[in-house]
């Protein structure tokens, strides 16, 4: 049985419905998901419905944006929380409104630059029809490759958001895990080599995370080459921490799909039975 736990929606920056998600995870034979959206859990009930007539268990999850010490835009998951607590959700609501404040304000950046470049704005509109809760960076880029400015979503980043990109708002690390913890979930480390290739410093780093009450990292991802990987596994059983594993599937990245690792890698359900248990554990 085959796993991702680690998908991006429309909610968020991914290309795809929910529901287009769990059709996608069907056709790969991905047996369980999970709707990890950047600081967002509007997905989760549709995939979970979806899910339901699919035969695809849904696993509620989120990305959240979060600083720790020196490191800024550090990614942490949170599995099984209650994705209806009204204390979590004006958290996140509040982070949606800067989201979208800065989003407008990097889309009139790039406006900006297509003019002095002598060529049409896009309107926010055409952005929209490529999200879903609101845009995201990958929308813009996916507007700009339609309308011919760029030859690649690769290409629009280089020469438009990477250079017209503003600062995120981010969680403090401590009070991202709190709150995972406190609406019932685990706190696992998203990609962990994307915080830094130093693997001493990365270990140190998770060692730290573990002490504010981290429960897992995610062992098995994208961004991770084998030497890596092995890295995080014998980190992970060392600490006595979870191992997740996930695609960060967006639908924009070339040659990805959903339940595969690095190099056709695929995800094996066994990591489930620790996680869920860790989840009946939490009060």
């Amino acid at each position: 049985m085959n796993i991702d736990l680690h998908i991006h929606s429309s909610f968020s920056d991914g290309a795809f419905t929910p529901s287009e998600l769990v059709a996608l995870a069907a056709n790969q034979n991905v047996a369980v998901i999970a709707i990890a959206d950047h600081d967002s859990v509007a997905g989760v009930e549709e995939a979970t419905v979806a899910g339901a007539v699919a035969g695809i268990d849904v696993l509620p999850a989120i990305e959240l944006s979060v600083q720790f010490e020196g490191w800024t835009d550090v990614h942490l998951l949170g599995y099984g929380i209650d994705y209806r607590d009204d204390r979590f959700l004006l958290s996140l609501d509040g982070f949606r409104q800067r989201r979208e404040g800065r989003n407008d304000e990097i889309l009139e950046r790039v406006n900006a630059c297509l003019l002095a470049e002598g060529r049409a704005a896009i309107d926010r509109k055409s952005v929209l029809a490529f999200a879903r809760d609101a845009i995201g960076r990958p929308h813009i880029a996916r507007a700009l490759l339609e309308l011919k400015y760029v030859d690649s979503v690769e290409d629009a980043f280089q020469r438009y958001l990477g250079p017209c990109n503003v600062p995120k708002s981010y969680w403090p690390m401590a009070e991202a895990i709190a709150e995972i913890h406190r609406t019932g979930g685990v706190a696992v480390l998203a990609h962990p080599t994307s915080v830094t290739k130093d693997l001493d410093m990365l270990g140190s780093v998770i060692a730290a995370l573990q002490g504010l009450g981290l429960d897992g990292i995610e062992v098995y991802n994208n961004m991770g080459w084998p030497l890596e990987i092995e890295f995080l596994r014998r980190t992970a059983g060392e600490h006595g921490l979870l191992m997740t594993a996930g695609s960060d599937f967006h639908g924009i990245e070339q040659g990805l799909e959903i339940g595969k690792g690095r190099e056709g890698i695929r995800f094996d359900s066994a990591l489930l039975a620790p996680l869920y248990d860790r989840i009946r554990q939490l009060p």
